[in-house]
């Protein structure tokens, strides 16, 4: 079978990559074609366009680049139509891949769709659009599947792929992961600023404003696969503050506490057992567009699947440096560490155990045999 498969952000480049891993399993002559990332190349499919050229973020930076992002949608297009693949699967993304699939259905391509576009927290009028074009969607968030019986449309939850990618990722000891990364001996409080620039410049100033407020522990900056360390170099002015690229998921490992911008970031920060501090802003114009379209209470999706406030979060005016040393110093207590941790022991039995990724590529492969 040939099958395309469409992601846009490093999170989805992650999940690709193992959801083409587990097709290649199940389907021995399976020829994969993709946009996203260095992972999806690495786990056999042919990439077409590398995320990294795409990472638009907010209303106002969408609009200002819509030229380019249309010429990609064109380009995508064209390029589903001459491999006439039996299988388009898309990940998240949905400012893209919607426009993808109201083109693709019609076209009479198949339609998977692997970790719903976030119509449950704003601009829900979409669910009819992915009622007309998406022909099996596959959830990873339990709340998500509920959400979508309200409008009558039939969706499989298969539990969250994070569970699997964890569970892949080798442990590597504290004393080790030091050595190899040139760090001091002090605890770690682990920077998450996010991938695309834009976030990066709003978040990492401020969460660094707080370092010599805690001379007792060494402050590293996670790195982004798509950003070179020249961009983070203006940043960093202290000798307190280390920077590791593209290892993201070791230094969680090893973190004693984290200060993680909104996303996927802070759910894996949870799901690795690290107290945390949840950060966003945005520039001003795109603030107050999604003040007025998104409908949730929080915008973590820890606090979101545990529906209550388990970890802080502190968005737009309140990221502060007076908030984050106020928030930071209270998940550095015992106590409070130890509250925090079994709400994350929770949250982990929520989304339930390994296999979204095998159970994902097994759905999808099954269902192209029975035609």
């Amino acid at each position: 079978m040939k099958y395309y498969i469409i992601a846009g952000e490093a999170s989805g480049d992650l999940h690709g990559s193992n959801l083409i891993k587990e097709i290649l399993k199940k389907d021995k002559e399976a020829r994969i074609r993709c946009w996203g990332g260095d992972l999806m190349q690495n786990a056999g499919g042919e990439l077409v366009s590398h995320y990294k050229d795409r990472a638009y973020m907010g209303f106002a930076e969408i609009i200002k680049n819509l030229s380019k992002i249309l010429g990609f949608i064109k380009s995508c297009k064209e390029d589903i139509a001459r491999y006439q693949p039996d299988a388009l699967i898309f990940i998240d993304n949905s400012g893209f891949n919607l426009r993808i699939a109201k083109w693709a259905k019609p076209a009479g391509f198949k339609t998977f769709y692997y970790i719903s576009p976030q119509v449950w927290a704003s601009r829900a009028g979409r669910v009819e659009a992915i009622k007309a074009t998406i022909d099996h969607m596959y959830v990873v968030l339990p709340f998500v599947k509920p959400f979508y019986e309200k409008y009558n449309y039939e969706v499989t939850y298969v539990g969250h792929p994070l569970i699997d990618a964890i569970a892949q990722r080798p442990k590597v000891d504290a004393a080790t992961f030091k050595t190899e990364n040139k760090l001091s001996e002090k605890p770690i409080i682990a920077l998450l600023p996010g991938s695309r620039k834009q976030e990066i410049t709003k978040m990492l100033s401020v969460m660094l404003s707080i370092v010599d407020d805690f001379p007792a522990y060494q402050f590293v900056i996670a790195g982004a696969p798509s950003q070179e360390y020249s961009f983070y170099e203006q940043f960093i002015s202290k000798k307190n503050i280390k920077f590791i690229s593209n290892k993201t998921y070791g230094l969680l490992q090893n973190a004693t506490a984290a200060l993680v911008t909104s996303g996927t970031a802070t759910l894996e920060t949870a799901l690795f057992k690290v107290p945390e501090v949840v950060c966003y802003k945005g520039s001003w114009a795109s603030y107050q567009i999604a003040k007025r379209i998104v409908t949730l209470k929080y915008i973590s999706l820890v606090n979101l699947i545990m529906d209550e406030e388990v970890v802080t979060e502190l968005i737009q005016d309140d990221l502060n440096t007076a908030n984050i040393k106020k928030e930071l110093a209270k998940i550095l207590q015992p106590e409070y560490r130890k509250n925090l941790l079994e709400k994350y022991d929770l949250l982990e039995q929520k989304l339930g155990g390994v296999g979204a990724s095998e159970k994902t590529a097994s759905l999808i492969v099954t269902e192209l045999k029975k035609n």
